[in-house]
């Protein structure tokens, strides 16, 4: 390990620097770390061109502090330096381990019909009374694709970036579980819907991406009823047969911040877009987290799947007992066992469900009453013509028309209801700044202590913007405003 510096009076002075180690094998990893520059005058007359060495993609795990080997060699007085401004996120350790986590997300698509059939999808019905012949599969009976369904997965698609597949095939995926009436269920497996993609959001104000694998359509099962029912279980099959679509990560996130910020975000996607309701306690949005824990630099860990976390604080309370539990069984010289398992909240601890089965245990083959799924290019043209300005987009332009701040314009776009709101507001005052510290300040604190949304906001936006004009052309005080403003919240 050494640090190679040609120092000359105009040389770049360094800030702190690009960090790796080499692995095992004696290629260098990346560790995360980053590299600026200034230009201080001197009498040489040359500038130092710097070249920094920096690894392809690899296991970007902070193992120390250590400043690694950076060249700075000069080059012709004619040749300036170029603004060199290399950052990588640092990941922290959790008692010397790397937590390493990918997603899957099953997100309701708000058909009113299920995936295959006709029966409906509403929620809150009596049990076992929106379950039709087609959903259990009973004989004689063919699933028909449900239109609304591919239709809301393209949307997707192309919300994310992704590559909408011209073809994609169902496939059964076989197992046994009460409340699946099938003994299978209808998913999609070597040929996705929906392949590659990112979602983009902030944590603790900085931008990070997370690169999601693939998106397809599915069916949901039954639900088992255990509370209800003592010694005994019982199933309600008015979910089986209610379209999903699965949304899967590739393992990029680090800590379980960052798990509910991705989960966040891609709420407010799913629910802007108009393809989900979101609602979390109706399972309309369920999160399964697969986490793992390894020494930095080493193999991935043996993951296990957290399922069905239906709230973000529910979800980073189990992510948080995973880790450590996975690193005491490590410490302890225990092995870990792939596995599916639950949180439960009242306890705040994962207990295992069932050991987790592989692809090749579900022996997926393709159904052979569904015909291959054809998307063809002016069907997607006319989805992309129909689709809304995107959360992310839209920051952009308020942060360049309306002079907001990164995090003020992420919070202005965290759902489009907040987003019509405060639009609608600095319409009504031309005052789009303080509109933005209005909402994250007086109104955010009130709809937070009752448990509103914005859209059950007793103050209007015509009335919020009204109020901020009068503050802006100097009619009443800040303190007199916010006297008005809790008179309208009351």
């Amino acid at each position: 390990m050494y640090l190679e510096r040609r120092t000359a009076p105009g040389a770049p002075a360094l800030a702190r620097l690009p960090r790796r180690l080499p692995n095992a094998e004696g290629a260098w990893v990346d560790i995360g770390g980053e590299y600026s520059h200034s230009y201080p005058g001197g009498p040489s007359g040359q500038r130092d061109l710097v070249h920094i060495r920096w690894s392809g993609p690899g296991d970007h795990a902070a193992t120390g502090d250590l400043d690694l080997s950076l060249s700075i060699s000069l080059c012709p007085p004619a040749i300036a330096a170029p603004p060199f401004q290399f950052t990588m996120t640092q990941p922290a350790l959790v008692r010397g381990y790397e937590v390493v986590i990918g997603f899957e997300t099953h997100a309701q698509l708000s058909t009113a019909s299920k995936i295959f059939s006709g029966a409906s999808t509403r929620f809150g019905a009596e049990p076992n009374t929106q379950a039709c012949a087609v959903d259990l599969a009973l004989p004689g009976t063919l699933p028909v694709m449900n239109r609304g369904a591919v239709e809301r997965a393209i949307r997707f698609g192309l919300a994310v970036g992704a590559t909408v597949a011209p073809m994609s095939i169902f496939a059964r995926k076989n197992y046994f579980y009460p409340d699946l009436p099938k003994g299978y269920q209808i998913s999609q497996y070597e040929i996705p819907v929906v392949q590659g993609g990112k979602v983009e959001f902030l944590v603790d104000g900085e931008p990070m991406c997370v690169n999601l694998t693939r998106a397809h359509l599915e069916e949901d099962a039954g639900k088992s009823l255990h509370e209800e029912f003592h010694g005994m279980s019982g199933i309600d099959l008015n979910r089986a047969g209610t379209p999903l679509l699965e949304i899967v990560t590739e393992p990029d996130l680090r800590s379980s911040k960052q798990a509910v910020e991705y989960a966040k975000a891609l709420h407010t996607l799913v629910v802007w877009l108009g393809i989900c309701d979101g609602n979390m306690m109706e399972g309309s949005f369920r999160c399964d987290a697969n986490v793992s824990v390894r020494k930095p630099g080493a193999p991935l860990g043996t993951r296990r799947e957290i399922k069905n976390l239906n709230s973000f604080r529910f979800l980073q309370q189990a992510i948080d007992y995973e880790v450590q539990w996975q690193i005491d069984q490590i410490e302890d010289g225990l092995a870990i066992r792939q596995a599916t398992v639950l949180f439960d909240p009242d306890s705040g601890e994962t207990r295992m469900m069932r050991t987790k089965e592989d692809a090749h245990d579900y022996r997926y083959f393709p159904d052979p009453d569904l015909p291959p799924l054809i998307i063809h290019p002016e069907w997607i043209a006319e989805v992309r013509a129909a689709m809304p300005e995107l959360p992310g987009a839209l920051a952009e332009r308020l942060r360049a028309k309306d002079g907001l701040a990164v995090y003020d314009a992420a919070m202005m776009t965290a759902s489009r209801a907040m987003a019509d709101y405060y639009q609608a507001a600095a319409a009504a005052c031309g005052q789009p700044k303080l509109v933005a510290n209005w909402l994250m300040g007086e109104v955010s604190k009130r709809l937070n202590s009752q448990d509103l949304d914005i859209t059950a906001s007793p103050v209007s936006s015509a009335q919020l913007g009204q109020l901020i004009a009068r503050i802006a052309d100097g009619t009443i005080s800040n303190n007199a405003a916010r006297q008005v403003f809790d008179a309208l919240w009351t």
